[in-house]
């Protein structure tokens, strides 16, 4: 009796001593941007003309900037006659224009909430924004869940801007359910270009082959849509589908796509799945095609989050093209654990000095419980193999009842690498970077 209870303070003290190490620093300082206005669903752009001039934004309506690469930021709130209505996106062209997109709350200019999608330009590094153009607008339908590219190649298309988003089904949101044909009643992907700055936009076109439902079930529904540009000003579009990760392209400037979407993996079960202690998680993909020099020039890559290995165990997964997203490779696993634990929010991006790739994402491998840190892996050989790391400081535990947003964003250029994420302390969310210079 007296050697149990002698051992059972000891096996308390080395679960301690364990604990510390989990919870020890990373080696990248985190630099906390804002708790202020509730922020959630992340995103972060550079400025190609001056690098270290970096723009950020969450839900619903705020926006950052900083001028010295990420370690010290200014908190704003994003005006706008069309209304500010969260799923921000920001991008930056050649000219050093900041794009900032979001949905739309138009009540007070005649409209309806989420009846489009919005874009505001900054001509100052991100300080202060136009009231913005639209895109989109088909009463009585929804317009969602949108993100847009910029082609930064020297093809004619060069500095074209391009948004693609989900446009829900009217039946959803109609009394009455009256008939109507699929491009009505159901989810599908639409898509426009500005070639002005973003003073005007192209006439809406439809891309996908196959839709989904009205957006009634998350899961069914086509959703998550996503534009690259390519090497030489081609277009791509990815989404999540009923049906696997689909993937379309345009060739002449995003005026025409493909026919056939093409099937770049399936999504067993579904990409809507359950995490615990998260509000909810979308396996959305992000994608990036390699500019750099390297061996890897021209490579597409697309990185999404699934339970294809179990319920318990969500994973990140890249898939790599070097046909033009004609053919992509099988799946490969990113996070580097070998238990089962939960993996999710994944971001990608490439660094086009050196072909790169780094994916940030949210990681639970080094807790029994629902703790949650951020994780960076990263491949020098083309999505062959990654290393792994932590980049944030401390665990923080999300709680079901409190939207962390849908995503995660992470930039890199020139071995400077700045990840965007949130985070839940004492019901206080808050947005962070870390400051990775490789």
């Amino acid at each position: 009796m007296n050697k149990i209870k002698f051992i059972t303070p000891l096996f308390f003290l080395l679960l301690y001593m364990f604990s510390l190490s989990v919870y020890s620093q990373s080696n990248y300082q985190n630099i906390k941007i804002t708790s202020e206005f509730t922020p959630s669903e992340v995103t972060i752009a550079f400025n190609p003309i001056s690098p270290e001039n970096l723009v950020a934004a969450t839900n619903i309506e705020s926006y950052f900037y900083s001028m010295d690469g990420g370690k010290t930021w200014a908190v704003r709130k994003l005006e706008s006659s069309l209304g500010v209505y969260g799923d921000p996106c920001i991008i930056a062209d050649m000219n050093g224009y900041f794009y900032y997109f979001h949905l739309a709350n138009s009540y007070t200019n005649g409209g309806a909430w989420l009846d489009r999608i919005v874009c505001q330009k900054s001509e100052d590094g991100g300080i202060t924004w136009n009231d913005g153009s639209f895109m989109g607008l088909n009463p009585p339908h929804l317009q969602d869940k949108e993100w847009a590219a910029v082609d930064l190649t020297y093809s004619p298309y060069r500095n074209r801007l391009y948004c693609a988003w989900t446009q829900c089904g009217q039946n959803r949101f109609s009394s009455g359910n009256p008939e109507l044909n699929p491009i009505d009643s159901a989810s599908n992907i639409f898509f426009s270009y500005s070639s002005d700055a973003g003073t005007s936009w192209s006439q809406r076109i439809k891309i996908n082959e196959l839709y989904g439902d009205e957006c009634s079930n998350a899961g069914s529904t086509v959703l998550g849509a996503l534009p690259c540009v390519g090497l030489n000003g081609e277009v791509y579009v990815t989404w999540c589908s009923p049906y696997g990760l689909m993937l379309d392209r345009s060739t002449d400037g995003g005026i025409t796509f493909w026919e056939k979407d093409v099937i770049v993996t399936d999504l067993p079960g579904s990409f809507k799945f359950s995490v615990p202690g998260v509000y909810r998680v979308f396996g959305f993909p992000s994608m990036a095609c390699d500019m750099s020099s390297s061996a890897y020039r021209g490579t597409l890559y697309i990185s999404w989050c699934d339970q294809r290995n179990g319920y318990d165990n969500s994973d990140i997964f890249i898939s790599s093209s070097t046909d033009e997203g004609i053919t992509w490779s099988q799946p490969l696993k990113v996070n580097d654990d070998s238990g089962t634990s939960h993996q999710f929010y994944n971001w990608l991006t490439v660094d086009n000095y050196n072909g790169y790739i780094y994916i940030v994402f949210y990681d639970r491998r080094n807790y029994v419980n629902d703790l949650t840190d951020v994780y960076l892996a990263v491949s020098k050989d083309g999505g062959r193999t990654f290393e792994n790391e932590r980049i944030s400081e401390s665990p923080f535990m999300p709680l079901s009842s409190t939207f962390m947003g849908d995503y995660t964003n992470i930039i890199a250029n020139n071995g400077m690498v700045r990840p965007i994420w949130t985070r839940l302390d004492s019901n206080s969310l808050s947005v962070w970077t870390a400051i990775i210079d490789k």
